[in-house]
């Protein structure tokens, strides 16, 4: 089917160098070619399916946001909850050296303490003292240490000391 012609087609087809029937033209006409196939109720189809495709996909990646958001979340609640524990435990520390006791025990590190007191400190790197050693709390100075036989030890508890 072929549109009707007007005199602005004519001036332009002479403007091209082309001749009013088209024999002369560069260009083809492509007014006459049916297209094959595509109706507008498939091209409809096809533009609701590409809409719906896209509003699907946009919908997932909503969810996809969502879900990293809930991630977060989780996240931060966690780290709240160490910070938060980490302020009272800083807190209570807080306390702690305010006490008179801890104030003291630091001046006599610095030999600010009590006359009578003899200062000392140990050297850096010191080893730890041994189980054994004199003062500590297995061994007290001056104790004997006996040794006894499991019987003993039973009948100790059951009974008593001996003496």
């Amino acid at each position: 089917m072929r549109r009707p012609r007007h005199a602005a087609d004519e001036t332009l087809d002479d403007e091209v160098g082309g001749h009013p029937d088209g024999e002369g033209s560069a260009l083809p006409d492509l007014s006459a070619l049916p297209i094959i196939g595509i109706s507008r109720r498939r091209l409809g189809f096809v533009v609701a399916a590409l809409v719906t495709a896209w509003i699907v996909v946009a919908f997932a990646r909503q969810v996809g946001e969502a879900t990293a958001a809930t991630g977060r979340l989780e996240a931060v609640e966690s780290g709240n909850a160490q910070l938060a524990g980490r302020v009272a435990a800083l807190q209570h520390e807080y306390e702690l050296i305010q006490r008179p006791e801890w104030i003291a025990q630091q001046a006599r590190g610095y030999q600010m303490g009590i006359g009578r007191e003899v200062p000392f400190s140990l050297a850096d790197g010191a080893p730890p003292l041994v189980a054994d050693a004199p003062g500590s709390a297995a061994l007290r100075v001056g104790a004997k240490h006996v040794e006894r036989t499991p019987l003993e030890t039973w009948l100790s508890l059951l009974l008593g000391p001996s003496r």
